[in-house]
């Protein structure tokens, strides 16, 4: 399936995730955290690992989504966020398939339409591999 990663080792829980969150500033993991969770909650098929330094959720071994804590912000990232429908224009980035939302802690963000956004990842990653796309 093009332009889906893959990652045999996601698992249900990952203690490196849990130890990821302790390690970032308070402020930002508080929002990283609770958008991460948002993320697991989406089916009972979510696994989780570490990937590039920060926490990625798989459909099983597809990732759909990841967070990542930087120096005054937090990325809500998709693998295949290009592919998503924004229509209050959250997403940002140019790649030919990733897109993230970035938040900061004095941001209010758009909480439904951001969970719309994680929801659709999940289901859009759902719809390629049950739809085996590409052949994998």
């Amino acid at each position: 399936m093009k332009g889906l990663f893959r990652f045999a080792s996601a698992s249900r829980r990952d203690p490196a995730v849990d130890a990821w969150f302790a390690a970032q500033p308070a402020e930002l993991s508080s929002i990283a955290h609770a958008w991460f969770d948002q993320m697991r909650r989406c089916g009972p098929d979510v696994r989780v690992l570490m990937h590039d330094g920060c926490p990625v959720a798989c459909l099983g071994e597809v990732a759909f989504a990841y967070v990542n804590v930087f120096t005054s912000h937090v990325n809500i990232g998709f693998f295949q966020g290009a592919d998503l429908d924004d229509p209050e224009s959250l997403l940002q980035g140019e790649g030919r398939y990733m897109r993230h939302i970035k938040l900061r802690p004095d941001d209010q963000p758009d909480a439904h339409a951001i969970r719309r956004l994680i929801e659709d990842a999940y289901l859009d990653v759902r719809r390629r591999v049950s739809g085996n796309e590409g052949g994998a």
